[in-house]
């Protein structure tokens, strides 16, 4: 068998889950959110663990979802079909992937994100649907495909931040570091990249201190506040939002230039605003 894209471990009452595909930046396939639903429910199920730690394997956290699969080939097919395209079937796939990550923020068990190198797109609703989140300074946050080809399904940013800075973020499509993260209100914490894992196990500990029944109260109360706020009625929009923005003239295109030119290529122009999705041409410097 292949090795686990997800892994849980245990360390006394901590468990600590593990995005595990280091060689990618820890990038999303359709793999990763079935391990990662199962980690949780795992974590859930052991009488030991009272807190969860979530962190990445190698240089990132998770650089969002394997644009090689995605975007220079087809993946599964579900996320870019031939036209005329199915929205029913596209919102049943992503509406999957936004469950399994909200695993984490339904677990019973308080989850804590731990943040280094880039928690970006899809990376970053696997962070935002964490309870806390601690991050490096340096490390990097942001929802780059809202310019083109993405809506965040999970719909945390605005959760967290309220309309103006998820509006700031959602219509930037800005990277920020974990040190801006916190002046936004965004992470709870930044620190030093060496003082990550020291910091995020005193807080794991501090917290593995209370009884279980204790913590899955107040944080049932916390986020039934969000419930009543329309979460779900969110996601159900973001969701749907999402797989327009890949079927849309940009996004179609977007994919036929990841496939031309390789999807490191596309993102560049993207994100730089190099490029005209609608006309499927680079943007001459000189128009006004």
């Amino acid at each position: 068998m292949s090795e686990k894209t997800v892994v849980l471990e245990k360390d006394g009452r901590i468990g600590r889950i593990f995005l595990n595909r280091p060689d990618v930046l820890n990038a999303i396939n359709d793999q990763l959110p079935v391990d990662l639903v199962n980690c949780v429910e795992a974590a859930n199920a052991d009488d030991d663990i009272h807190v969860i730690v979530l962190s990445g394997r190698g240089d990132a956290f998770c650089a969002g979802y394997d644009l090689t699969y995605y975007a220079e080939a087809n993946g599964s097919g579900d996320v870019t079909q031939e036209m005329p395209w199915d929205p029913m079937k596209d919102y049943a796939f992503m509406k999957r992937n936004t469950e399994r990550f909200m695993s984490l923020w339904r677990s019973y068990k308080p989850v804590i994100a731990k943040v280094h190198g880039h928690a970006v797109a899809g990376g970053s609703d696997i962070a935002l649907c964490c309870d806390l989140i601690i991050m490096a300074e340096d490390a990097k946050i942001g929802y780059m495909p809202v310019r083109v080809w993405g809506c965040p399904t999970t719909a945390m940013w605005v959760y967290r931040l309220g309309a103006q800075g998820a509006k700031r973020m959602l219509l930037t499509g800005d990277k920020i570091s974990g040190k801006e993260a916190v002046d936004l209100g965004l992470a709870l914490e930044s620190v030093a990249g060496d003082q990550l894992d020291a910091r995020v196990d005193e807080l794991a500990e501090r917290m593995a201190g209370i009884p279980k029944n204790q913590l899955m109260m107040q944080k049932l109360m916390i986020n039934q506040a969000y419930d009543n706020m329309g979460l779900e009625n969110t996601q159900m929009i973001a969701t749907l939002f999402d797989g327009i923005t890949r079927h849309s003239p940009e996004g179609m295109n977007f994919k036929k230039r990841s496939e031309e030119m390789g999807w490191k290529q596309a993102v560049r122009e993207r994100d730089l605003g190099t490029y005209e999705w609608t006309e499927d041409r680079p943007i001459n410097p000189g128009k006004k």
